[in-house]
């Protein structure tokens, strides 16, 4: 039952973890180089966003299969759950 919040957890994990770790290799050269200006930053952290979305596509996609996974397996037990009262109650 706990399956689907570990695998989620997890994941989320490591996407912030891939996250800030992008931000950390593109916010030092940038503020060596610019400075550290607002601009900068905010810019670095756009693009840190969509750089390290598109790593995750890559690199995590291990831990996003077995959260799919599990999400679907709960829902297949949950829509046969429910199957089985309907009939039980088309049968009454």
């Amino acid at each position: 039952m706990l399956a689907p919040v570990k695998h989620f957890v997890v994941y989320t994990l490591l996407r912030f973890g891939l996250f800030v770790a992008t931000y950390a290799v593109l916010s030092a050269p940038a503020v060596l180089i610019f400075g550290n200006k607002v601009t900068v930053l905010f810019v670095t952290l756009v693009l840190a966003a969509l750089v390290s979305s598109l790593l995750s596509l890559r690199f995590l996609a291990g831990p996003r299969e077995r959260f799919a996974e599990s999400v679907e397996a709960r829902a297949s037990r949950a829509r046969d759950r429910f199957e089985e009262i309907r009939s039980r109650e088309d049968a009454e």
